[in-house]
């Protein structure tokens, strides 16, 4: 799922070949993202374009034989002439009378000749790791030999070759992509990259190293020396693609060219940092197009934000994750301790629905560019499938939406002038931080009830190299920054940690996470003795005094709709073992209840205020394997079965794990989940009682001192 969806899209013909572009915005100064080589398409700016298209109108194309654009058979269609001429194309289909040009690698090239070529039409550019025709040789690569004999096993840049892409195409994408993604922890960045450039046809690429010499090197230096348009170039000191010299070679020639030198990062650095990028490209945007349509950007809502009393209130920014609703209700049972012990705290809330619903519910105020996020559960709703989620890589292919999401909060921090900072697993926030520490912009309190990323088996071996370096990567943070979190709250205790390390030759989890976070113990949100006699709630919810209640939840990301099938199927073998039983599925405000069958003994509710209350009234109930609504029943005490999703680390391996210490809960896998079978445990738990551990009540209270002791 994109964080942002293109206002129009459209195809522009030329010379044989059918451009496709899309644009961001009706009206305003506009920004043209240039495509880069011919090996990967308009995706590579996926980062950018949320960014950007809050503030202005944003253009962005794939080039002639790349993603939706055709792939003319013609060798002499590629090369730098049709480059230029396919975007003044583009330029002239979109309405666009100029542009701030923006080009990668190169793109950047591109982005040097339009100016040079069109100085009229572009009052800026911006070269990110760009080549030119006066670039610098990498020094450790050898001179390639592209039309001779590659051997029988070359090896390194031997492999840029004509014959050798011809005999393992996949072979050197694999090697190409490893040298562009050569920074730390860019894992995400090579699978995106090996993955577009497994798409492209490697004829297609012939041809535009065959065509790529077509324009006059001395001429575009003399144009370019006697530029006056703005020129921003951005470049990584170890960039193995196109040298670092290269680009000081282009700052000395052209008149106030500015450079901004990224020690050590590789070649794609708008990917790699991308939040430091976007806001150096803002800058230049503002000085060149002036502001954009504010009306739009996230700043300017949050400029909007609530006027300060005349005795200024102290203010707190939470940020609670949209995944599920259990972070809500923790969320707020921890506010209004909070609150309590600060009475004149003021709270503002990001985040989205349906944490939202619960928020606005419990009397609290969220804040107005929470309408600005990009949908996090709606982006895991479109990962799942029946029944399975691979949490692991759903949470790495939202990287875009969380650099929006951190763009919008970074703007709402900046704004309204906040004394602390929540976090409840807000992890755009946290990596984006650790990434750009400079925008820490007030005391920062982060949450969490998991610590580590746990590979599946259905990931194979890739998924645990690249859960390693995950945990790598926080772990260095962490070292390196070890202030940024100015309390890290463990919502549990550590026995709740799982065992095992954060990967081959990495820490301890639980050695690591007792080392940096202070423990809370778990957060109900809800005290079961504070609801007083069992008979007399299961009386005010309207549970009968002779039926057998079993409550079933899968919680409000959405995803839960195939367990529920499941679950209803079970119901006729159920109720003839049990007749008085009464079944309540509560689908969550994101599942229509007239997807579900209707059955005798059924009924649907699509969203219950305090769940809590039902959960800890029922006889039975039957939930998914997140943490919150599991910790509930065990705290409450209910016979309960849960059913994790398949691949879904979290729930298989840290919520299991912390069940099993309660001796809470029966896990059952939804391959097993027959009508017979499932009917078979609901009559053996109705039989029993639940002698689960107890859950501590005062986790809220715990967690609010520790965040409050900030203020």
């Amino acid at each position: 799922m994109r964080a942002l969806e293109p206002t129009r899209t459209g195809t522009v013909e030329r010379d044989g070949a059918t451009l496709t572009y899309d644009v961001y915005g009706d009206a305003g100064p506009t920004i043209l993202l240039l495509p880069t080589w011919e090996y990967i398409y308009s995706r590579a700016w996926k980062l950018q374009i949320p960014f950007l298209a809050g503030r202005y109108r944003v253009v962005v194309y794939d080039a002639t034989g790349t993603g939706r654009s055709t792939r003319p058979r013609r060798a002499e269609r590629y090369g730098h002439t049709n480059r230029v001429a396919d975007a003044m194309a583009v330029m002239d289909a979109t309405d666009t009378a100029s542009a701030l040009a923006i080009g990668y690698s190169m793109g950047g090239e591109l982005a040097l000749y339009l100016s040079a070529l069109y100085p009229e039409r572009f009052p800026g550019i911006v070269s990110i790791g760009g080549s030119h025709p006066w670039r610098v040789p990498h020094p450790d690569r050898a001179e390639s030999t592209w039309d001779g004999a590659s051997g029988e096993e070359p090896r390194g840049w031997e492999k840029f070759n004509r014959e050798y892409w011809a005999r393992d195409w996949p072979a050197f994408t694999a090697f190409f992509m490893d040298q562009v993604n050569s920074d730390p922890h860019s894992t995400k960045g090579y699978d995106d990259c090996l993955g577009w450039g497994m798409e492209q046809d490697p004829q297609v690429l012939w041809w535009t190293i065959d065509g790529s010499g077509d324009f006059d090197a001395d001429d575009m230096r003399r144009r370019l020396a006697a530029s006056r348009v703005p020129t921003l170039l951005i470049h990584g000191t170890d960039d193995r693609i196109t040298t670092h010299a290269s680009s000081v070679v282009a700052r000395d020639l052209i008149p106030g060219a500015e450079l901004i030198s990224v020690e050590g990062a590789g070649h794609p650095v708008h990917a790699r940092y991308p939040v430091m990028v976007n806001l150096r490209i803002l800058e230049l945007a503002e000085r060149v197009l002036g502001p954009g349509p504010t009306d739009t950007a996230p700043d300017a809502m949050a400029a909007t934000v609530y006027a300060s009393a005349p005795a200024r209130r102290q203010k707190a920014l939470y940020l609670s994750s949209p995944i599920g609703l259990g972070h809500a209700r923790r969320d707020v049972a921890i506010a209004d301790e909070l609150v309590a012990s600060h009475p004149d705290l003021q709270i503002d809330w990001l985040s989205q629905n349906p944490v939202t619903r619960v928020l606005r519910a419990a009397g609290h105020t969220v804040h107005p560019a929470s309408a600005l996020l990009a949908s996090e559960s709606g982006h895991i709703e479109a990962e799942c499938g029946e029944h399975a989620l691979d949490a692991f890589q759903a949470i790495r292919d939202m990287d875009e939406i969380m650099c929006h999401n951190f763009h919008v909060l970074d703007d709402v921090a900046a704004a309204g002038d906040y004394d602390l900072i929540i976090a409840d697993e807000s992890w755009e926030l946290d990596y984006h931080l650790f990434e750009n520490p400079g925008l820490k912009r007030a005391p920062l309190a982060w949450m969490t009830d998991f610590v580590g990323f746990l590979p599946m088996p259905a990931g194979g071996e890739r998924q645990a190299v690249v859960a390693a370096d995950y945990n790598l990567e926080m772990i260095e943070h962490v070292a390196k920054h070890p202030h940024l979190r100015d309390a890290a709250v463990f919502v549990g205790e550590s026995d709740d940690i799982v065992a095992g390390t954060f990967g081959p030759g990495l820490p301890g989890i639980r050695d690591w996470t007792e080392r940096n976070f202070d423990f809370a113990g778990y957060v109900t949100g809800f005290d079961p003795r504070a609801l007083g006699d069992r008979e007399r709630l299961r009386a005010q919810v309207g549970f009968g005094p002779r039926e057998r209640v079993c409550v079933v939840s899968v919680g409000g990301s959405g995803v839960g709709l195939d367990l529920l099938r499941r679950v209803v199927a079970a119901v006729p073998t159920a109720r003839r073992a049990v007749p008085e039983l009464r079944v309540i599925v509560v689908t969550g405000p994101r599942i229509d209840p007239r997807l579900l069958p209707q059955v005798d003994g059924v009924e649907y509710h699509s969203y219950v205020d305090k769940l809590y209350r039902w959960l800890t009234a029922c006889d039975l109930a039957i939930v998914q394997g997140g943490l919150t609504t599991t910790m509930e029943l065990t705290a409450a005490k209910v016979p309960f079965i849960y059913v994790p999703l398949r691949d879904h680390f979290e729930q298989n391996l840290h919520v299991r794990a912390r069940l099993d210490r309660y001796r809470a809960g029966r896990c059952m896998e939804y391959d097993q989940l027959d009508p017979q079978t499932l009917a078979d445990a609901v009559v053996d738990l109705l039989s029993r009682d639940a002698d689960f551990l107890d859950v501590n009540t005062d986790g809220a209270a715990r967690a609010a001192a520790i965040i409050g002791a900030l203020l």
